[in-house]
């Protein structure tokens, strides 16, 4: 029997099916409970000899920041993952955490955020935004991809404002090292199924 990471899997559909098909150099991040991800340079998946590696979520982007759950503090999952901002705004408006994403995204954020204007809760959006920009920068940098898919629950913000803010705050000046043209960013085209259809391929 073979195994392999749920976000590998999400990231070998899109490579072979999805919105990276057609690019040889691509970062593949999965955004949901937690972050995960994948990266292919000349079209080969990168798998390092020793344990699955890319744990891009437990990079450290606030040092001395919150617990994450791999008890490291402040990791990119504990600020940049769905439930990092389910949690945050919740806990914002005093409500249960126990809500599905499709209900944050689509109820709660589009009331307080865009109708409502509810300064803190969009505040609470914002700090999303910008450390969800810094580690995505941050991996723009090292492995300079031809494109960034944004997998799991955040696949789901395709059509949402909430993506262009995102895209503001990555395509603004002095956010990479390499001032020329950034890499495309796009949310996979096989939402949370890429991870089931991934799996077909290993």
């Amino acid at each position: 029997m073979i195994l392999r990471n749920d976000a590998k899997c999400a990231a070998m559909a899109e490579k072979v099916y999805g919105a990276m098909k057609d690019y040889k150099d691509g970062v593949f991040l999965c955004l949901g409970t937690g972050i995960g991800g994948a990266v292919f340079m000349d079209g080969k998946l990168l798998e390092p000899k020793r344990y699955s590696g890319f744990e891009m979520g437990h990079m450290v982007i606030n040092k001395g920041g919150r617990l994450c759950s791999c008890g490291k503090k402040g990791c990119f999952e504990a600020y940049a993952s769905i439930k990092a901002l389910k949690t945050k705004v919740t806990e914002t408006l005093d409500m249960d955490s126990d809500i599905s994403g499709e209900y944050l995204r689509e109820v709660i954020l589009k009331r307080e955020v865009f109708e409502n204007h509810n300064e803190v809760v969009i505040q609470d959006l914002e700090n999303f935004l910008e450390y969800l920009q810094t580690g995505i920068c941050n991996l723009i940098d090292i492995f300079e991809p031809e494109i960034v898919v944004l997998g799991g629950s955040f696949s789901y913000y395709e059509k949402n404002p909430i993506f262009n803010m995102l895209l503001d705050k990555i395509n603004a000046p002095k956010t990479t090292f390499n001032e020329g043209e950034k890499p495309k960013i796009v949310t996979a085209e096989f939402k949370n199924d890429a991870g089931i259809i991934g799996a077909t391929l290993i």
